[in-house]
Order: C-alpha cells, then structure tokens, then sequence
C-alpha cells in the first residue's frame, strides 16, 4: 500500500480525527466555542476535500479541489493559533497539531507547483 494518493488520504483523515479528539477534551468556554468550531470545520474539510480533487472530473477541477486542501490546512493553522492563546496549557498541543498542518500546507502546495509546472512544460 504504497500508493501515495492512498497515503495522503489516509492523513489528511487521521488529520482530521486527532484534531477532533484533541477538541473533545476541551470544556468550551465564551472564548473558545467558536474557534473550535472554525478548528474543527477547516481540519476536517481538508480530507474532504482531497477526496474531491481525488475524483475530479478535470484538470481545472482538481487543481481547485487541491488549492481548497491547501487554503483549508493554512485556515487551521491560524485556528490552531488562536485557541493556543485561550490556555497556556493548550500551547504544545496546538503546535504539534500545527506541525501537521503545516506538513499538509507544504504538500498540497508542491502539487500545485508540479501540476502548474506539467501544464506548462506541454
């Protein structure tokens, strides 16, 4: 099983699920409520998103689906940020998380790059 569409799926999934269960710790509070609500809605949706741009009906498409992955990861990243401001506690948490996210970031950039890079070089 080393097929990297099927490495990227499963990531940006368990992505999505640690982000979750990291969520679920935590007692919503009047400054936290909505950004973990932002968090959870911009972590989860990269998965989603992958999938998407993985059954992209054309080049234009999966390149869009691919900048959404991208757009979403940055979005939790500054989420991340924010939350880790609520609680001195939460900091090392949030940057581990956010380490991943940035992995993610870094990723679905490179794919844009090779595509836009493919495209031109026909």
């Amino acid at each position: 099983m080393n097929d990297k569409k099927y490495d990227l799926e499963e990531r940006t999934a368990v992505f999505g699920e640690k982000v979750i269960g990291f969520l679920k710790g935590l007692k919503d509070t009047s400054i936290n409520k909505s950004i973990k609500n932002q968090l959870v809605r911009s972590a989860t949706s990269i998965g989603a998103n992958y999938m998407e741009a993985d059954g992209a009906e054309s080049k234009r498409d999966f390149k869009h689906k691919i900048a959404l992955c991208k757009k979403e990861a940055k979005e939790t990243k500054h989420w991340l940020r924010m939350l880790s401001t609520t609680d001195d506690n939460l900091k090392t948490k949030c940057r581990e998380i956010w380490k991943e996210g940035q992995e993610l970031t870094l990723i679905f950039s490179a794919i844009l790059r090779n595509t836009n890079n493919k495209e031109k070089s026909k």
